[in-house]
């Protein structure tokens, strides 16, 4: 069966991490990989994200890269309408679990970032008594967002919904906090290592059911797609390379990842993702 057999008439939903895969080491869409997603986008491909990040800097980031669907982010704890600038189904933590997920936190000696949604569709982010450089580097970058407010040194916020909890420290401490409340707690927990410095652990800490993998697939059945291709490089996204039909890993990405693909492309630095998507997609036609 040729290619063309093979890939005609099907619609293909392409998904693409972005630290470390779909962006360069600058955090940055290159003009390159923008031109070409805008250009497939313009054509009918079907492009979308799925990060870590919040829309605070997904926004920005993709600005000049044009894209049909909405951003997969916060690990698939919502979708983010990029031309609304709204929130699409976002999974909440129920205040006893949040609540529990403190507690064994404060435990393991980890300090919490509180993520919690307000009305006016922004996030207002709560941290409790001193940071490490690390914590204050994190929030200097994100400190004049628009869609993110910080309040530090200060209570948690019970009162509108939890999305999700995040938190940076050492790295052995953080998984084993990880480990801990897989065991004992009712929720969803992504714990990896930082692209950006290899002895800090980065946690996260969402709603139960919440992966990459799941909105992966839920977003897949939205548009009634026939085939998934989805690109990565860190621990966070070997759940949605399982799900899809295509799972590509760059040259860069952690041995684990690379092990779990079907294919391995060049490092990110070469605009590698978009130019294999430009690739599948002529092979379709």
């Amino acid at each position: 069966m040729s290619n063309y057999d093979y890939f005609c008439g099907m619609k293909t939903l392409y998904v693409t991490d972005m630290d470390g895969t779909l962006l360069g080491p600058d955090s940055k869409v290159s003009p390159t990989s923008a031109k070409i997603i805008c250009d497939l986008t313009s054509q009918g491909a079907l492009i979308t994200v799925a990060t870590a990040r919040t829309p605070a800097t997904v926004q920005p980031i993709l600005a000049h890269t044009a894209m049909a669907l909405p951003a997969i982010v916060m690990t698939g704890a919502s979708l983010w309408d990029r031309e609304k600038c709204s929130y699409i189904n976002p999974s909440h933590i129920d205040n006893v679990t949040a609540r529990c997920i403190e507690e064994k936190s404060a435990t393991f000696g980890v300090a919490l970032f509180q993520y919690t949604l307000s009305q006016d569709n922004v996030l207002d982010v709560y941290h409790q008594g001193k940071m490490s450089p690390k914590e204050q580097n994190f929030v200097n970058e994100r400190s004049d967002l628009r869609y993110k407010r910080f309040h530090l040194d200060s209570l948690y916020n019970h009162h509108q919904p939890t999305l999700l909890y995040f938190a940076m420290g050492e790295l052995q401490r953080i998984f084993s906090l990880a480990e801990e409340l897989r065991a004992t707690v009712d929720c969803s927990v992504s714990a990896y290592v930082d692209i950006f410095g290899a002895d800090t652990g980065i946690l996260e800490i969402f709603a139960p059911q919440v992966s990459k993998a799941a909105a992966v697939k839920s977003l897949a059945n939205t548009i009634n797609a026939d085939r998934i291709v989805v690109f990565g490089d860190n621990l966070n996204d070997i759940p949605m390379m399982q799900v899809a039909d295509v799972s590509v890993a760059v040259g860069n990405a952690l041995d684990q990842v690379k092990a779990m693909a079907t294919h391995v492309i060049e490092a990110n630095v070469t605009d590698s993702v978009a130019r294999f998507i430009a690739h599948d997609v002529e092979n379709a036609h």
